[in-house]
């Protein structure tokens, strides 16, 4: 069973930063294209950024051009979200997902194998 697990979310202030990491246990990531999502309240699923397998393709949603950067270190099996200069629109659950033949940039309505729980940022001061 493929897990993911999602951490470094919390509070932060407008301007601030977060990391958030995808994880996963008891299986290889590194065949698997990522990405990253974000659920805010009342709001439908959208997609963030993803990466691909082999870490040479990346792509960011027009809301995170130039804040967020994705990473992927194999020898650790974790993806990186890093997130600057955050805004309260920014508040939301996200999620990663990974998915062996999911494109990257994200196609719209592709339905990714394997998701985790989630993490909560909230920006606000």
């Amino acid at each position: 069973q493929v897990q993911l697990v999602e951490s470094g979310g919390g509070l932060v202030q407008p301007g601030g930063s977060l990391t958030l990491s995808c994880a996963a246990s008891r299986f290889s990531l590194d065949w698997y294209t990522i990405g990253w999502f974000r659920q805010a309240p009342g709001k439908e699923r959208e997609g963030v950024s993803c990466i691909s397998s082999g870490g040479s393709i990346t792509y960011y949603a027009d809301s995170a051009k130039g804040r967020f950067t994705i990473s992927r270190y194999n020898a650790e099996n974790t993806i990186y979200l890093q997130m600057n200069s955050l805004k309260p629109e920014d508040t939301a659950v996200y999620y990663c997902a990974a998915d062996i033949e999911a494109p990257c940039p994200l196609a719209p309505g592709y339905a990714y194998d394997y998701w985790g729980l989630g993490t909560q940022v909230t920006v606000s001061s």
